[in-house]
């Protein structure tokens, strides 16, 4: 018997320079072999094609993912894609399949609960998304892939002084009093837009930055990212909900 009723994960960014392709493949195996799951949502940017503009670099270990996905969807997993901003080009093939994977803008989750649950990416609800400000969001991607370049050439170096792997993307995120502010507008946005449509709760991700908690009685889930913290959302049978931390092997149990 599955583990988890549902596993979400987001923004794994196939075709940049940051995915962590080969971590999410194990982590799949991990999940399909091990502990098992029911169900499985892909909650967007699973593919970059921002980054295929700038350079087309599809390695064999992101067209693994694909293929990994497509067997899982075969197996018996029942895997829906919801594509986000850096793959909005399938958006206009919601209500469709891709092999067995069902593809959807967004949907409705009911959780073990019986809880209501809106999942989306979430870029709507980025005010850098609007036509106003979408040239921020193209610019920041290039340099966000230059952070990702200077990361690796980084955490070679920890690697081979012993170090532990620690993410400078993350680090500068943190420390920008401005992507604090961005990141709490984008909550709220999310947060108020789901109660008013009647909903229990949200799921997204889209701002790389894995979140469990209530908020005057909503229930805010993201579901972070595979460039920086790897990470993911599990719902077991039990009602519990997870962080999933796979870059360090932690499964948070916060509510």
């Amino acid at each position: 018997m599955s583990k988890y009723k549902s596993i979400f994960i987001s923004d794994i960014h196939l075709g940049s320079r940051g995915s962590k392709a080969k971590l999410l493949y194990e982590f799949l195996d991990y999940i399909e072999d091990d502990v098992g799951t029911d169900n499985l949502f892909i909650v967007g940017d699973l593919i970059d094609i921002w980054a295929l503009k700038r350079k087309w670099k599809f390695p064999k270990s992101h067209s693994n993912i694909v293929r990994k996905l497509l067997g899982m969807a075969k197996r018996g997993i029942h895997v829906t894609y919801l594509p986000g901003n850096h793959d909005e080009t399938f958006k206009e093939f919601s209500g469709n399949k891709f092999g067995k994977i069902k593809i959807k803008n967004f949907c409705t989750y009911k959780s073990v609960n019986k809880k209501r649950y809106y999942v989306c990416h979430g870029d709507e609800f980025d005010i850098f998304m609007t036509p106003k400000f979408s040239w921020i969001s193209h610019l920041g991607g290039g340099v966000y892939e230059r952070i990702l370049w200077m990361n690796q050439i980084l955490n070679w170096w920890r690697k081979k002084t012993g170090g532990k792997y620690w993410s400078l993307s993350k680090y500068v995120k943190r420390k920008a009093k401005i992507a604090s502010n961005v990141i709490s507008k984008y909550e709220n946005a999310l947060i108020n837009s789901g109660e008013k449509k009647g909903y229990d709760g949200v799921i997204c991700g889209h701002i790389h930055h894995a979140e469990n908690k209530i908020i005057n009685d909503f229930h805010y889930l993201n579901s972070g990212d595979w460039v920086d913290s790897c990470t993911a959302l599990g719902e077991d049978f039990d009602g519990n909900w997870h962080i999933i931390d796979w870059g360090h092997k932690i499964f948070k149990n916060k509510l």
